[in-house]
Order: structure tokens, then C-alpha cells, then sequence
């Protein structure tokens, strides 16, 4: 069945690949991602060329842009998109759920099926539950129905306490929870299948039939994106090009590894032994200001 990423694996050449390794005693995978480093700076630059690039199949269904294409209507197709977005003065979050989709997509291969951007009905709306949902094929017949969370705060720390923290929240509460998120995802299956084959195979997936003689297997997991905050010193920012390098790598990489054990005691205080956590740690400069200007730039706001 074609259901294939939309992001190619050379969105992963920006980044330096420094940690990609299973948190001991969990079902989760660490992975940190450090973007590109020219003249002591993040090339955020390059960054925001990628994200404008990969921007329309995250904030828009399959179906929708099949039908923009078709009609060559590629200007409005972008537009479209685009307003998507909330307004980057007040967006603190959407930067972080865009690099969550294209890490799923790109890295761990696994298609979306539904964003929480492509429903909203207005850049205004708030919609609660996931930032967004992929499929990844573990094997034949096998598959996981992945949960996306993304977090932006100061501190690593916080990032992925407050993570944990909503998918406890999502998968406890009454409303809005994992359940309604599922009838939500099979509700609006018809947008994201632009075929009636499609339709069937994904619906497959998403509610099994367990009485089928060759069942197919799903299970439920979750991908947080935990960006942070790193502030070199004035000392630092007048290193020479390589010493600035190996310097911020070997310190980013040493603040990421010691959270390990963060991620494991938040899976044993929610109990969520039974759920793969793929955990994707991205390190930011001047956090505020590149989220907000992540979001301008690709929505060619004033």
C-alpha cells in the first residue's frame, strides 16, 4: 500500500547526529539532533528554508493538496497552509510540533495520518489532545499508532517533565482523551486517504479486528519533541570556529545524557512501562525569538 512519508531522510543532513540510543530499563528511544553550526550560530536560516519547505503537508490533509495540485492552484495552496498558523507574536509552540512532524516523517520513517493543525477551522482554534499522528510499520501486520507531544521550555528538564506530564493527562482524563483522539483520527480518515484502497488499509489499522484469522497487531505510542534552551557565555561565543563546536556539542550532548534517568523515573511515576516513548531533544539559542521567527518566516507574516 503506498502510504509513504512525505519527507525525504535529506531533511536529516542540517543536523549533527549525536545520540540515538534505547533509555535502559524503558521502551524508549533518545535521540538528539544538534542543527548545523556555522561562525559559532545555529543556521537557522537553513533551518527555515526546510520547515517553509515541509510546511504544506503538515498543516494541510493529502486530499486537500491533491485537490490544490490538480487545479495547478500552488499559490493558494500555500496561503492556505500558511494560515494555518497562529499569529507568531502569540505561536510559542507550532515551531515545535512542525519539527516533530518532519523528525517522525524523516527519521523514524512513519507517515502522518492527521495533524492537530490540519483541523483547526481557524488559525484561533486551540484544539486539545495530540500535536499530531503517525504510523509506523514495525513489521508486517504490526504497527504503532504514534502520539506526538512537543514541548519548547527553558530547561531540558521541564521540557520533558511537562511532556509526560499531558500524555498522562491525555490518556487519564474523561474528555479528550486517547479514545476520542482515535474515533477523532477514523472520523477524518476520508481527508487524509485520497483512495478508496487507502481508506480501508489505514481504517485497518486503526481499529483491528481482533476475530480476523491473520489479526492485524496495533499498538499505542508516543513521540515528545523536547526543545531547550542553551546560552553560550560571551567567553565562549569569541572561540575559535572549531573549539566553539567541540565545545557546545560535547555540552549539549553531556546535558542530554544526564536526563536519561529523568525519562525513565517519569515513565515509572505515570506507570507507562507498556508504551514506546521515542523522545527527539532539540537544543535552541534564544529560544523566544526563534520560535516566533521560525513561524514569521514560514508564514511570510509582516
Amino acid at each position: 500500500m503506498d502510504f509513504k512519508p512525505s519527507i525525504r531522510e535529506n531533511f536529516l543532513d542540517l543536523f549533527y547526529k549525536e545520540i540515538e540510543r534505547n533509555v535502559p530499563d524503558t521502551n524508549s528511544k533518545l535521540n538528539l539532533h544538534i542543527l548545523k553550526i556555522e561562525n559559532n550560530q545555529f543556521c537557522y536560516d537553513e533551518l527555515i528554508k526546510q520547515l517553509g519547505n515541509h510546511m504544506i503537508p503538515f498543516a494541510l490533509s493529502k486530499k486537500e493538496i491533491k485537490e490544490f495540485e490538480k487545479d495547478q492552484r500552488y499559490y493558494e495552496l500555500v496561503e492556505k497552509a500558511a494560515s494555518k498558523f497562529r499569529d507568531a507574536r502569540v505561536n510559542d509552540g507550532e515551531a515545535g510540533e512542525l519539527l516533530l512532524f518532519c523528525f517522525l516523517e524523516s527519521h523514524l520513517k512513519a507517515p502522518k495520518i492527521l495533524t492537530k493543525l490540519e483541523i483547526k477551522l481557524s488559525s484561533n482554534d486551540y484544539a486539545k489532545g495530540s500535536d499530531g499522528i503517525h504510523l509506523l510499520e514495525l513489521a508486517p501486520k504490526n504497527y504503532q499508532l504514534i502520539f506526538g507531544e512537543s514541548k519548547l521550555e527553558q530547561s531540558l528538564t521541564t521540557s520533558i517533565s511537562h511532556a509526560f506530564k499531558s500524555i498522562h493527562d491525555f490518556l487519564t482524563r474523561k474528555k479528550n482523551n486517547i479514545h476520542d483522539e482515535i474515533g477523532l483520527i477514523n472520523s477524518q480518515l476520508c481527508k487524509e486517504a485520497f483512495d478508496e484502497d487507502l481508506y480501508q488499509f489505514l481504517k485497518s489499522i486503526i481499529i483491528p479486528k481482533a476475530s480476523d484469522t491473520d489479526p492485524i497487531v496495533k499498538n499505542n505510542a508516543f513521540a515528545i519533541f523536547a526543545g531547550f534552551e542553551i546560552d553560550p557565555t560571551d567567553q565562549e561565543k569569541r572561540l575559535s570556529n572549531d573549539k566553539f563546536l567541540a565545545l557546545i556539542k560535547s555540552k549539549i550532548k553531556a546535558e542530554v545524557e544526564s536526563k536519561m534517568n529523568h525519562i525513565k523515573n517519569k515513565i515509572e511515576e505515570y506507570e507507562l512501562f507498556s508504551y514506546t516513548f521515542y523522545v527527539y531533544v532539540f537544543p535552541f539559542m534564544k529560544l523566544d525569538k526563534t520560535r516566533k521567527e521560525i513561524i514569521k518566516k514560514i508564514t511570510r507574516a509582516e
